[in-house]
């Protein structure tokens, strides 16, 4: 909402000699729908941990991940998110648990490694 109201505002503060032709005004609706929907996609993701494994959900892609296939996970001393290494050393990226959130996200990965082994 708030990047709605931002553009709304700045357009709202243009000075009168500055127009926006239809097209002009299409394409930034859609090139605000667009980051619209990145941030959406980023703001839904999620790692629900069960008996059976894991359940990821990056943006709009849902995968369900079994214990048996996972080889490893990783997260790098400031590396944003961790990453799931699979058996057939495919890698998953974990946008759920962000690094930003400090013990918290350490704590995640921990729990990982722990089930993985």
């Amino acid at each position: 909402m708030a990047l709605i109201t931002v553009t709304i505002v700045i357009g709202i503060a243009l000075p009168p000699e500055i127009v926006f032709t239809p097209f002009e005004l299409v394409t930034l609706a859609f090139t605000l729908l667009a980051v619209l929907a990145v941030l959406h996609g980023i703001g839904r993701s999620y790692v629900r941990v069960d008996d059976d494994g894991l359940e990821v959900l990056n943006g709009y892609r849902r995968r369900r991940i079994p214990w048996g296939v996972m080889r490893g996970v990783s997260m790098n001393r400031g590396a944003p998110w961790p990453t799931l290494v699979l058996h057939d050393d495919e890698r998953v990226m974990l946008f759920a648990i962000q690094g930003t959130d400090g013990d918290a996200a350490s704590d995640a990965v921990q729990d990982l490694v722990r089930r993985i082994s």
